[in-house]
């Protein structure tokens, strides 16, 4: 085997392993968008700069992202800058000597990383860079040497070197000039990035979970605490001051009002303690929002978000002459399905056992047949129905609504909640579909879809991670708002929304959130206050107050377990009290190591 090709053999099974190890760390779409950017950054600063010879910030690129990122990000951006920039280039037998190079380059940022720390300061970082320069040259000298000496000798591997030393020099020279021009800027831009889609344990956060366990240890003194003190404040006020003077909710604060973001908002801020009849802007509520654009409801998910809604609210889901609900159960089709769809058809399971209807009726029953039937081998559910990929999502809908329509001991239910477990990730999140990153709002689908089936989200940490929960919890920012994820911000109001029904600890359907203007009923008048109505009483209708009054200090003690009540009655007040008090004692463990 003649040097060239033996060089070539080893270079190509080098880079087949860095990218092989790039892949095997599973980047979510939106990593792999930044590292594209990156790459692309890293090409185009080589391209930009070619009239000068050596003086690029190609390499100071690749470094910095592999000590802020660490090293298979590095070594991506390394390879792939040097392809996309040799487009420009010429492409040759050198491109792949390139690719390794400046990999190399990149595994030798995550080196300084790891070795000297993150904060290694401006004329250090230009050290590393120069270093690095260097690193590159004697490569691309040993390639040059490999490709074209012909008999391979010492003397001529010195020669190239010493022809090449200026060029390195210069290259070195350009890399501090670069480094400390932008280096610093470019570090933090990326830490901030990381920050948002990694999380570590660090001793900022030790605050906040020392709040949350005070917050716990609150909880727990109580045998059935305030659905309010389980989620935090700042987003229930985030969501509040969302609201527009229509009575609805946008995606986005400042925004139009949708039905959607309405629907969702509503629904979160019940699971919150909110009841949607007095969450108001000026003269109109979230009810009325929705009551003045009924003509917008023309799809079934809109039809079932609305029955649950009104539901939540304790009022009967009509609008004018319209009964939703009836509307809403002539769409079941005559194999028991709702638009022939999982999700669809366990929200309407959702929305006619919220309704009232019994795991008995005709509807209710042949739907939650038919969601079974769409389980896939793993465990879990696709929305379209079986053969498809089962998602996180589809998979926490479909066990709440097998679960309402009374099938919480089969099989089925507990093997999808195996799926949902075995799907989280490292972080304690939960990701759209199997390997992506995670995200508020699968988390919070698999967290209701958990409860639902009676597993502990708390005890949920595969391989050692830390709960669900906890990982919601840390998306909180200092508004209040929930992120999507580590890197994304989008429809905040929605994704707030859908995380406080999580953390509340409450599946759907929800029991009807109490009235606030009710309990503020003054019994010197002669007339007992009328009480919020009761889930607990079976089925779970909320169209009508309970019956009996009841004075207005046992308003806490009816509140919480209402859900809980019709869903699995085995869960009594002292399981919970008992439940809290034990995380409470696992968080200051945590604290205390």
């Amino acid at each position: 085997m003649s040097w060239l090709l033996g060089s070539l053999v080893v270079l190509g099974f080098a880079l087949t392993c860095g990218f092989a190890w790039y892949e095997r760390s599973h980047p979510s779409a939106r990593v792999l968008a930044l590292i594209a950017t990156l790459a692309a950054l890293a090409a185009l600063g080589r391209v930009a700069f070619a009239p000068l010879p050596q003086i690029k910030p190609t390499t100071d690129i690749v470094l910095l992202t592999g000590y802020v990122l660490g090293g298979a990000p590095g070594f991506a951006v390394g390879a792939v800058a040097a392809v996309a920039s040799n487009v420009f280039f010429g492409q040759g037998p050198w491109t792949p000597w390139q690719m390794g190079a400046w990999g190399v380059v990149g595994l030798m940022g995550a080196g300084l990383g790891r070795v000297w720390g993150p904060d290694l300061g401006r004329m250090r970082l230009a050290a590393g860079c120069a270093a690095a320069a260097l690193v590159y040259g004697s490569i691309m000298n040993f390639s040059l040497w490999a490709t074209f000496s012909g008999d391979h000798t010492f003397e001529k591997l010195v020669f190239f070197a010493s022809t090449s030393l200026p060029f390195d020099v210069a290259h070195a020279i350009g890399n501090v000039l670069f480094c400390v021009a932008f280096g610093p800027v470019l570090v933090a831009a990326l830490r901030r990035y990381r920050t948002r889609f990694e999380v570590t344990w660090a001793p900022a956060p030790a605050v906040a979970a020392a709040a949350l366990a005070a917050v716990v240890l609150a909880g727990a003194l109580t045998a059935a605490p305030d659905a309010r003190a389980a989620v935090p404040r700042a987003s229930v006020d985030y969501l509040l001051k969302a609201q527009n003077a229509d009575g609805g909710f946008p995606g986005v604060p400042g925004q139009r009002s949708t039905g959607l973001h309405t629907g969702w908002a509503g629904l979160g801020l019940a699971a919150a303690g909110r009841n949607p009849a007095d969450v108001s802007r000026g003269r109109s509520n979230v009810l009325d929002y929705v009551s003045s654009h009924a003509g917008e409801l023309d799809d079934l998910g809109g039809l079932e978000r609305t029955v649950l809604l009104f539901a939540a609210a304790g009022r009967p889901a009509q609008i004018g002459s319209r009964d939703l609900v009836a509307e809403l159960a002539g769409k079941r089709r005559a194999d028991g399905s709702f638009a022939g769809r999982v999700n669809t058809t366990a929200f309407a399971v959702l929305a006619l056992r919220a309704a009232g209807r019994s795991p008995g009726d005709r509807s209710v029953k042949t739907a939650g047949r038919w969601i079974a039937r769409q389980a896939n081998s793993d465990g879990g559910f696709n929305f379209a129905g079986r053969g498809g990929p089962s998602g996180v999502d589809d998979t926490g809908a479909a066990l709440q609504g097998l679960v309402a329509a009374g099938r919480a001991k089969t099989a089925t239910v507990s093997r999808a909640a195996s799926f949902l477990v075995r799907r989280q990730n490292p972080d304690g999140g939960f990701p759209l579909t199997p390997g992506a990153a995670s995200n508020a709002q699968s988390t919070a689908w698999a967290v209701q879809g958990l409860l639902a089936a009676g597993r502990d989200p708390d005890t949920v940490r595969r391989n050692g991670s830390r709960d669900p929960l906890a990982y919601l919890s840390s998306l909180v920012g200092s508004d209040g708002a929930v992120r999507y994820s580590r890197l994304s911000r989008q429809t905040p109001v929605w994704v707030t929304a859908q995380a406080l029904t999580a953390l509340a600890r409450k599946p759907f359907p929800l029991a009807a959130a109490p009235r606030r203007r009710r309990r503020a009923a003054r019994p010197a008048t002669g007339t007992p206050a009328k009480p919020p109505p009761s889930a607990s009483t079976a089925p779970i209708v909320r169209a009508a107050p309970a019956p009996k009054p009841r004075a207005a200090p046992k308003r806490v003690a009816a509140r919480r377990p209402a859900v809980r009540a019709t869903w699995a009655p085995q869960r009594a007040a002292a399981r919970l009290a008992a439940y809290r008090t034990g995380l409470a004692l696992s968080l200051v463990a945590r604290l205390a190591s």
